[in-house]
C-alpha cells in the first residue's frame, strides 16, 4: 500500500487545458460572432464575422436530400444503381436483378421500391415483369446538393 503522503502520478502534470478555451477566446474576439449583438444576424452585419458567399441549405431542402442519402446509403441500394446503370439505356427488369443479388425477390422488390420512392428510379410495368431505370439527371442532382452543402 502506499504511503497516505505519495501523489498519484497524474497529480504532478499540469493542469488540463480547456479544450474549449481557444474557441472560447475566438468566439469572444472582437468582430466575432459571440461580440454580435442581440441583432446581428449572419446575413445582415457584415461585422459578425466572415461574410457568407452563398445562402445555406434549408430545412426543407435537407430533409429531402437527407431522405435521398438514406436511399442511397446501402451496400444493396448502391449495387442496384449499379446495375441498372450498366444495362443498355440505364434500365433492367427486376428478373435481371434478383440473382446477382443472391437476395430473394421480395427483398429486391423492397430495396427497388425505395430507390423509386426516392426519386432514384422510376419503374414501369410490362406484362408481369417491373422494369426499372434511373431516372435522368437524379444522381447529378444529388451529387451537385452534396457538393453545396
Amino acid at each position: 500500500m502506499p504511503p497516505a503522503d505519495a501523489q498519484h502520478p497524474a497529480d504532478s502534470l499540469p493542469p488540463n487545458p480547456d479544450p474549449h478555451s481557444a474557441v472560447s477566446a475566438a468566439h469572444s474576439a472582437p468582430g466575432s460572432a459571440a461580440s454580435c449583438s442581440p441583432t446581428c444576424t449572419p446575413l445582415s452585419d457584415a461585422a459578425c464575422g466572415s461574410p457568407i458567399s452563398r445562402e445555406a441549405i434549408g430545412a426543407e431542402e435537407a430533409a429531402a436530400l437527407a431522405h435521398t442519402l438514406k436511399a442511397i446509403a446501402d451496400p444493396t441500394r448502391l449495387r442496384l444503381i449499379s446495375m441498372v446503370a450498366a444495362h443498355t439505356d440505364s434500365e433492367a427488369c427486376v428478373c435481371d436483378l434478383t440473382r446477382p443479388l443472391g437476395l430473394s425477390q421480395g427483398t429486391v422488390s423492397h430495396h427497388l421500391k425505395v430507390l423509386v420512392d426516392a426519386r432514384i428510379f422510376a419503374r414501369t410495368k410490362r406484362g408481369t415483369w417491373a422494369y426499372y431505370r434511373l431516372v435522368p439527371g437524379a444522381l447529378a442532382a444529388v451529387a451537385g446538393l452534396v457538393v453545396t452543402v
